[in-house]
């Protein structure tokens, strides 16, 4: 059992590195997919395609009565220019795997070789998603649409997480990740000499008003118990040096712990940018993306993941992070349909590699993390394990 167990995970290894080489865009990770599926035919798992590049698995377990599960890596990369320095970066220019999504799809695959080495012994069956477009493309939404979690009673995933020391995990019983939402304001205004400011109407000067503006939704609209966000994160106004230009963009990001928050968040932005425009003699238009719900997990699913990831000794859970996080995550979609738990594993080890953020252009990977998930999901699929040596 153990000699397969370490090919296992240096297989996996390989694989992680080899999907970092070759990074893809969300809704276009055809090469990706193509790897997937390889391996899971030569490891004699069914599979089917999923919502365009995604991928649905299969186990059918010795117990086919029990509890179904289902366990998500997402395999998407980001618009970002490498600056790791690893052996291993991209080899595709402004494309990067900086959010560890390769080494989730590695160990999803690590775990697939796993179970179906016992399959008889699974508590019940087991469903793998291999999941599209997680960054901002709605791919968990759309892999529900097409029948991914069709037979399945729980969802567990995860995301690796630099901010958190090496080995320990969150999954709390309730909001573990914010919801999120963009707007972009465009501000139309009448342009002019820089000297007769008296003659136009200044976009620019408008767009600045708004975002002080939308700056105090958060400090005076929301009581100060409520985890929320208002960021604006670029205004547009090119121009020359002595030029009121006609027009102005804004646009920012919204970070909020429900529904109902978005809800009330969104309408005050379209009331104060458009209150704001009338003062200064502007007019404009507000577009909002709603994009993702907050991640919120069920209580009993939590229980049962941190259960697993404890039964190892040097492994712990994080109290000292404050929660929620307000990052986001499509995994949403997911516990909206089921019950499940969604974690974060922290990646942070010292090395200096592995402290960058996700989403930094120094970000790698910590390919230590592979065994410990690995490990994590055959628990909670109920499949023996070799012992373990930390």
């Amino acid at each position: 059992m153990s000699d397969f167990w370490q090919k296992n995970l240096s297989a996996a290894k390989s694989f992680r590195q080899e999907l970092h080489r070759h990074p893809e865009l969300g809704w276009q990770e055809h090469q990706t997919a193509a790897a997937i599926r390889q391996r899971l035919t030569a490891l004699g798992i069914d599979w089917r395609p999923c919502a365009q590049t995604g991928t649905v698995a299969r186990l059918v377990s010795g117990n086919p009565s029990g509890r179904h599960l289902a366990f998500r890596g997402d395999i998407d990369a980001l618009p970002i220019v490498e600056d790791s320095g690893r052996t291993w970066s991209s080899q595709h220019d402004g494309q990067m795997h900086a959010c560890g999504h390769d080494g989730h799809t590695a160990a999803l695959m690590a775990t697939a070789a796993w179970l179906k080495a016992h399959e008889t012994q699974l508590s019940g069956p087991v469903t793998l998603l291999f999941q599209p477009a997680e960054e901002g493309g709605h791919g968990a939404r759309e892999m529900i649409a097409d029948g991914a979690l069709e037979g399945v009673d729980e969802i567990y995933g995860w995301h690796n997480w630099p901010a958190i020391p090496f080995g320990k995990m969150i999954c709390p019983d309730h909001l573990v990740m914010c919801g999120n939402g963009t707007f972009v304001v465009t501000i139309h205004g009448q342009g002019g000499h820089a000297s007769q400011p008296e003659l136009c109407a200044d976009p620019v000067l408008a767009a600045s008003a708004m975002t002080l503006n939308l700056q105090q939704i958060i400090s005076r609209r929301l009581p100060p118990q409520q985890a929320a966000v208002v960021s604006v994160t670029s205004i547009e106004a090119a121009s020359g040096l002595t030029v009121i230009p006609q027009q102005a963009v804004l646009s920012g990001s919204i970070r909020v712990p429900d529904d109902g928050t978005k809800t009330k968040i969104n309408q005050w932005i379209e009331e104060i940018c458009h209150h704001t425009a009338l003062s200064y003699g502007v007019t404009c238009r507000v577009d909002i993306q709603p994009r993702y719900s907050a991640t919120i997990n069920h209580a009993k699913q939590a229980e049962k993941a941190r259960h697993a990831w404890l039964a190892d000794a040097d492994q712990q859970l994080d109290h000292a992070i404050a929660l929620p996080v307000m990052a986001s995550e499509d995994f949403s979609y997911y516990l909206k349909q089921v019950p499940g738990a969604f974690a974060l594993i922290g990646a942070n080890d010292g090395e200096t590699v592995h402290q960058y953020p996700c989403h930094s252009p120094h970000y790698d990977f910590n390919d230590r993390l592979l065994e410990k998930v690995v490990r994590w999901y055959a628990r909670l699929a109920g499949a023996p394990l070799p012992n373990y040596t930390g």
